[in-house]
């Protein structure tokens, strides 16, 4: 029998991590022995920024709960890989599975390669290059340590052969966040709120901004958002807004009539605005992947990505910091000239399934 432990920790995770529980579940009613742990180890705790996307994406209840959230990056990072340690010294797997570039990610590899327990990581081999971004380091010390590695792309297996890892350590499989997109499109539905009475599709925009680097310094919020008011013109601008980033819009007092402010929301709400949308304006590079599938022009205020599959083949443009730069971007968005998405390899819809028949080919 094969036990598998999966962790989540962040927001990001959960949309990664269901199609591998409903793969594992699927194997398990076809008669498979196999066992898996879900593991989450707190990091987003609050009922918006988890709560809600287990409901809504089916994915059962955790095993663990290792309350690891707040503090700085360090007394996070150690929180959880005291907990996690522990965990694993009760519940020993034969494998650990890792999903993207979180604090989590980090910690719980180191835990388990330090009990000599084997890694996964989906999403291997991802690299933006900039060392400035926590989850760059993130992605760096994972793959340093990590027995199997399933890229969601050309790019990432090519990172990883310049880094020396073994062909055989790398499984590209695609990419399992699409996988719980396209299972939950027919499930998408209209947020409930005044703000979103009147929406009509393709005549609102969406905007997610959480990065530092856009957020943290009121002078640069202020002019990035108000380039963003004049390249939309009148149309409305949904902006979930995280709590950080609520702060300091507070600060610099920030309004406009169209610029419509609400609280972070659910999965299926979010991407039903995403898809329904004239054009997405982000730092996220999830919302890249989700946008480029959809084929929803996306921009990316931020100066490197990790995704660069999006740019050559999604829908997404990289435009930088600099709000001055953002204006033609706009226009071409506003023009109905933005380019559609080519199709990205193994992006499908099956990267569970692919997941969990190596996992079980190799453990079980």
């Amino acid at each position: 029998m094969a036990i598998f432990t999966v962790v989540a920790g962040a927001r990001p995770n959960f949309m990664k991590i269901a199609p591998i529980i409903h793969a594992f579940q699927k194997k398990q009613k076809e008669g498979k022995d196999v066992q898996f742990r879900l593991v989450h180890t707190g990091q987003h705790y609050d009922k918006k920024m988890s709560g809600d996307f287990f409901e809504q994406l089916s994915i059962p209840e955790p095993n663990a709960n290792l309350g690891g959230g707040g503090g700085t990056q360090a007394e996070q990072t150690a929180a959880i890989m005291v907990a996690f340690e522990k965990e694993l010294m009760e519940n020993r797997p034969d494998l650990v599975i890792v999903v993207g570039d979180v604090t989590s990610t980090l910690a719980c590899s180191i835990a388990a390669k330090k009990l000599g327990i084997d890694v996964a990581h989906v999403e291997g081999g991802i690299r933006s290059g900039d060392l400035s971004m926590p989850e760059e380091i993130n992605r760096m010390v994972t793959d340093s340590i990590t027995d199997h590695f399933f890229t969601t792309s050309e790019i990432a297996n090519n990172n990883l052969r310049k880094a020396g890892v073994a062909e055989e350590k790398i499984h590209f499989v695609g990419n399992t966040m699409i996988d719980t997109l396209i299972a939950q499109t027919p499930n998408f539905k209209k947020p409930e709120g005044e703000i979103f009475e009147n929406l009509s599709r393709g005549n609102y925009f969406v905007m997610t901004m959480h990065r530092p680097a856009n957020v943290d310094q009121e002078q640069q919020l202020k002019a990035m958002i108000d380039a963003i008011l004049e390249g939309t013109g009148s149309l409305p601008i949904i902006f979930p807004v995280h709590p950080r980033t609520a702060k300091n819009l507070q600060a610099i007092g920030i309004s406009a009539p169209n610029l419509l402010m609400c609280e972070p929301l659910g999965y299926l709400e979010f991407n039903y605005l995403v898809k329904n949308a004239k054009g997405v304006i982000t730092d996220s590079g999830g919302v890249t992947e989700e946008t480029s599938v959809m084929n929803v022009p996306c921009v990316t205020l931020r100066d490197n990505t990790e995704r660069a599959e999006t740019i050559h083949l999604g829908t997404n443009e990289l435009v930088g910091t600099d709000p001055k730069k953002l204006k033609p971007y706009l226009d071409k968005i506003m023009k109905g000239e933005w380019k559609q998405y080519q199709g990205i390899p193994l992006w499908d819809g099956k990267t569970a399934e692919r997941i969990v028949d190596i996992l079980i080919k190799n453990y079980a």
